[in-house]
């Protein structure tokens, strides 16, 4: 044991193993120099400081006004770039390199450009409301001089039709003259009209609205504009209607006005006489000839001043996102007594502080300060953040999972086993190595094009899917293994190795009610044998081969995890972990789930019969029977009833010894009879590190037995559960190979039994759809989650602390 200890204790340190160790840094830093330290320090990005002004507002704090200043920049540029977008233009996405320019300048020139932009947008309205008006006088002016000739040239064939009728009929001759002579001062002085126009949505309510006011007594009369004019509220092109409402009266005017206003109606005087009517439609086409050479010109101003604007932008965007880092970063440090010195803290890697100096240094240069920054180590209480040094290929691993939770500082971090576990997982579910072969072109794709895509603004999907480029490249090749292992490309074998070893019994071997195959030479020397394919046994052969590597891959990596614990445990020097978790844990899950895997082993490499469903289930119903036919090797029946025995006593070792220890220690370290070296940390290396936070808290005997009774129960149903759980390796493999196989031989083999090209070609467009959308994005998105479930449940919670 003490051998094996020290062959641990010597093995170099793994880099993504263990977080990277941290230090608790101060810095004194001259004011002159401040802005250009914080600078440095975020673009080297290896320096998180302490917030040493928690206790004051965002409004109390020392650079609040360049906070606010640089706020209000970053509007003004969100106004530049809504006004960039609404013009239809584009800005630079790879913009000038040049020197940065002071944050005084950069606020002057934004300000000319908002103040710019602002009149010209103020002037373009008022011209565009002008045009409006205009176009729709011009409209209304042919539309309503059209209804006012109609109805004149309809009351004159009315009068002429009325005076034929009258002196055709000499008895009436007198009543026709005077209803004449009644009638004609009656149209000449109180028929009236108002025009105008409308938008069409809001017609049919106009109309009943003004029928109801006036009780019915005026004609409404409409017509479309026939072309769309520009809304000025919304800047939207909307249809319009014209209309004419003939009146008569003072007060049914007054009604017809108010409602015109309330719906939004613009009314325009049209002139009775037609040549007025002319008159005017030439002077209102002469002003909007001209307003629309103004527009234009306005139009062109806008733009070149947007473009302009637009080259800059990123760079300016950059720059004030930097400007406002740099400030909240200053914000977060305090003044010294002289107020002439800044004093800030905060955690860097140990390997960062020669970086972390020179770019002190350098920024000392070049702000031409007389004093140096003083850098210097501190001595933390408090346990350290988390840092683990990534690059593009592990990144991804990373961060997933981080998802499930950032481990403790000098943790274990399971990303060193994620770079292969997860993709290899994926695999045993997505096998396929025709699948496996367009997943592989599609993430070289994205590797060969990562310089240009790294630098373009991608939607939230294709962003997701370039940030795990590298995860989908080994998630493609170990799909292309697996797929060899199974021998399936795109769910058809092929003899890849050598020829198969069996052959058929029979001419009618291929029928399902053959006998099946015969074994007539050496076994296929890699994967899968190409001849189950279409036998009768082929289902229940390549369950049974599933389904036992399912659990064999389960029960190993979750002994992975269990290790994992013993290495955290280590670590930290926690003997009790070790002694009374690790060690019970181990004992339980080999004794039951480990056994179950040795049998399997065993009964691949025999040959044997046996029912391994039987051997478990009697294991624990009747432990001393005779095993019989399901006996593998010799011995057995006396190993099944010790495991069973370990199994048993594995329970309460989780459960009783700790909070015993836990809660003796407690009172022999306060009653004075253990005592300890004096150290800068609070933590007792000897302890458990949850009771050495709880160094000046009363121990909670019955809180701690609770915990540690709830952690033993979980694992034990745990055990049971996640070697369950990772059946779903063999269900989600099962699904893949069926549905290919489906879209193979019911689609395209189907398609192609027929001599009609059409049929053939529509046959083959619906299996690549299917293969596509189905086979390689929905199958991929499922094998996905069910491996991001089998890391984060059954994996990571036999090792991360709660």
């Amino acid at each position: 044991m003490e051998r094996m200890e020290k062959f641990i204790d010597n093995l170099p340190p793994m880099d993504l193993m263990r977080s990277e160790k941290m230090t608790l840094v101060q810095l004194i830093i001259p004011v002159e120099s401040a802005h250009r330290a914080i600078s440095y320090l975020g673009e080297l990005g290896l320096l998180q400081f302490r917030d040493l002004n928690a206790e004051k507002s965002p409004f109390q704090r020392t650079f609040v006004n360049q906070v606010k200043r640089c706020g209000e920049m970053s509007r003004k540029l969100r106004f530049f770039k809504d006004q960039i977008s609404k013009a239809g233009l584009l800005s630079s996405l790879h913009p000038v390199v040049e020197p940065d320019v002071e944050l005084e300048e950069l606020e002057i020139q934004l300000a000319e450009h908002e103040h710019e932009l602002i009149e010209m947008n103020s002037n373009s309205e008022k011209l565009r409301q002008t045009y409006n008006e205009l176009l729709e006088f011009k409209i209304v002016l042919q539309k309503a001089g059209g209804f006012l000739v109609s109805s004149n040239n309809h009351a004159v064939d009315e009068e002429r039709e009325l005076s034929e009728n009258v002196y055709s009929n000499d008895g009436y001759v007198e009543t026709a003259s005077l209803l004449e002579q009644e009638m004609r001062p009656a149209d000449q002085s109180g028929l009236r009209f108002i025009s105008g126009i409308i938008c069409k949505s809001k017609a049919l309510r106009f109309e009943r609205m003004l029928f109801r006011a006036t009780r019915g007594n005026m004609l409404f009369n409409h017509a479309p504009a026939g072309e769309e004019i520009m809304d000025p509220v919304s800047a939207e092109m909307v249809e319009k209607t014209v209309f004419v409402v003939f009146f008569s009266g003072e007060q049914a005017k007054t009604k017809i006005l108010k409602i015109c206003e309330a719906f939004g109606a613009n009314c325009y005087p049209v002139p009775d006489d037609i040549s007025k009517q002319r008159q005017i439609t030439r002077e209102v086409l002469s002003r909007l000839s001209e307003l629309e050479t103004t527009l234009d010109a306005g139009i062109r101003h806008r733009n070149k001043a947007l473009t302009s604007v637009g080259y800059h932008l990123t760079h300016w965007m950059s720059m004030v996102r930097r400007e406002k880092a740099v400030y909240d970063t200053l914000n977060m440090l305090n003044f010294d007594v002289t107020k002439k010195c800044l004093v800030g803290e905060g955690w860097c890697p140990i390997f960062a502080k020669a970086q972390i100096q020179e770019a002190l240094q350098r920024a000392t240069f070049d702000s031409n300060s007389q004093v140096g920054i003083i850098f210097h180590v501190m001595d933390a209480v408090e346990s350290p953040p988390t840092y683990f040094r990534t690059n593009r290929f592990t990144n991804a691993y990373q961060e997933i999972v981080d998802a499930y939770g950032v481990a403790r500082y000098q943790e274990s971090n399971p990303a060193v086993y994620t770079v292969i576990t997860f993709p290899f997982l994926f695999a045993v579910m997505f096998g396929d190595w025709g699948h496996g072969i367009c997943l592989l072109l599609g993430a070289l794709v994205l590797i060969a094009r990562e310089s240009r895509l790294s630098t373009q603004k991608l939607g939230s999907f294709m962003e997701m899917l370039f940030g795990g480029r590298y995860v989908l490249l080994l998630m493609s090749l170990f799909s292309i293994y697996c797929g060899l292992i199974y021998n399936e490309f795109f769910s058809v074998p092929f003899h890849i190795f050598g020829g198969s070893a069996y052959k058929c019994r029979d001419a009618t071997c291929r029928d399902a009610q053959s006998a099946g195959l015969i074994k007539f030479r050496d076994p296929y020397p890699f994967g899968v044998d190409p001849s189950w394919r279409g036998s009768r046994s082929e289902l229940p052969f390549l369950n049974s081969l599933k389904m036992k590597m399912s659990i064999l891959l389960g029960v190993a990596q979750m002994n992975l995890g269990i290790i994992l614990s013993y290495f955290n445990a280590r670590f930290f020097r926690n003997s009790l972990d070790i002694r009374y978790q690790f060690v019970p844990q181990m004992i339980f899950l080999n004794s039951l789930f480990g056994y179950l895997s040795l049998l399997i082993i065993i009964k691949w490499c025999t040959g044997s019969q046996a029912d391994l469903y039987h051997v478990m289930i009697y294991m624990f119903l009747s432990p001393t029977d005779d095993l019989g036919d399901n006996e593998l090797f010799w011995g057995q029946r006396p190993l099944q009833i010790v495991l069973l025995l370990l199994a048993l006593v594995a329970v309460p070792w989780m459960l009783f010894p700790k909070p015993f220890i836990l809660k003796k220690l407690h009172s022999e370290r306060f009653q004075g009879r253990t005592y300890g070296m004096l150290g800068t940390s609070e933590f007792d290396l000897d302890v458990e590190p949850d009771s050495a936070r709880q160094h000046h808290e009363e121990f909670n005997f019955s809180e701690v037995f609770v915990h540690q009774m709830i952690h033993s129960i979980e694992f034990v149903l745990g055990a049971v559960s996640n070697t369950a759980s990772y059946l779903r390796l063999w269900a989600l493999s099962l699904a893949h190979s069926e549905l290919s196989t489906v879209f193979y031989e019911k689609v395209l083999l189907l398609a192609w039994g027929y001599d009609n090209i059409v049929i053939r070609l529509v046959g083959l467009a619906v299996f690549a759809f299917a293969t596509a959308f189905i086979l390689l994005m929905m199958e991929t998105l499922s094998a996905f989650l069910h491996a991001l479930r089998l890391h984060w449940v059954e994996f990571q919670n036999k090792f991360y602390h709660d």
